[in-house]
């Protein structure tokens, strides 16, 4: 076990979200208590009190929390039914399984990858899946299998049945570290896990090819990065989180790359380091992250 899944041991976090009501706040808290767990943080919000939306992040610590999960479970069900809340219950010390999906570009592949060996993700990561072959010999350096699966043409069915093939019942979650693929609605529907995208904050005021050459011409101040689930809409999923860099006219396209390269990395290890902790709530097209940034 290691240091970071042990000082998890018999924590759990429980995500609450449903209609804003008085007695919520005392139902959940009460709840814990008769299980005799022990709160450790306690994060909520409410989009608008009279009538809105309620959500909930609570983490609490609870001796012998395995063997307790099925009686706290079948009371979470009794209790919150009648509120029409939803949630969802996760042992801390199990670590999600993230698959990375990644094309030429290494910046964000290598961050995830370095991050994880640090200790700095809880997360566990049974592959990395490429259309390309530079990054194998950096990604098994690591100790992490590399899967090599082209993809080229139109016609993307044989790549993303591959890659189907190679994700069923291995993965919590799937991260595109700057893979160069557009994913179809058939393969998200079917690998029903949570996707998430990092792409250059560009979108849509530089679309298409040499963002960045194209942001040099117009004169940028600042460029940045975006963090989000990949939906059937391109680009248009909830955003995870996004950051800004300044920049100035002395400065290159390639400086503006480099630059970006650097937000990128940044921005996509706080997206999945916050859904690997159960932090972010999903609303719609927008979501409630639950960090202590500002």
């Amino acid at each position: 076990m290691s240091p970071h899944t042990e000082a998890l041991r018999d924590q759990a976090c429980l995500i609450v979200h449903g209609p804003d009501q008085p007695g919520l706040v005392a139902a959940v808290t009460g709840l814990i208590a008769r299980h005799r767990g022990n709160i450790v943080t306690l994060d909520q919000y409410s989009d608008n009190p009279a009538g809105g939306e309620f959500f909930q992040r609570v983490v609490f610590h609870r001796t012998d929390l395995a063997a307790a999960l099925p009686e706290i479970e079948a009371d979470l069900e009794e209790t919150l039914t009648p509120y029409g809340m939803q949630w969802r219950l996760t042992d801390q010390s199990i670590p999600k399984r993230m698959a990375i999906l990644a094309s030429t570009s290494d910046h964000c592949l290598l961050e995830l990858l370095w991050r994880h060996r640090r200790g700095e993700l809880p997360v566990t990561i049974p592959m990395v899946i490429s259309n390309h072959t530079n990054t194998a010999e950096d990604v098994r350096a690591f100790g992490i299998p590399f899967f090599h699966v082209p993809s080229q043409g139109p016609d993307k069915t044989e790549a993303e049945a591959r890659i189907l093939e190679l994700l069923k019942g291995n993965v919590d979650f799937i991260v595109l570290a700057r893979y160069m693929q557009i994913i179809s609605e058939d393969f998200l529907d079917t690998v029903d896990v949570p996707v998430i995208n990092i792409h250059h904050s560009f979108l849509p005021a530089f679309i298409g090819a040499a963002p960045y050459r194209k942001a040099k011409e117009r004169g940028v101040k600042l460029i940045g990065a975006t963090s989000h689930y990949v939906t059937k809409d391109l680009d248009e999923g909830p955003i995870i989180e996004q950051d800004v860099a300044r920049v100035n006219h002395a400065m290159t396209a390639a400086d503006l790359q480099a630059r970006g390269a650097y937000v990128e990395r940044a921005v996509l290890s706080r997206a999945v380091q916050w859904h690997a902790e159960d932090r972010v709530i999903r609303h719609g097209n927008q979501t409630i992250v639950f960090t202590d940034r500002p």
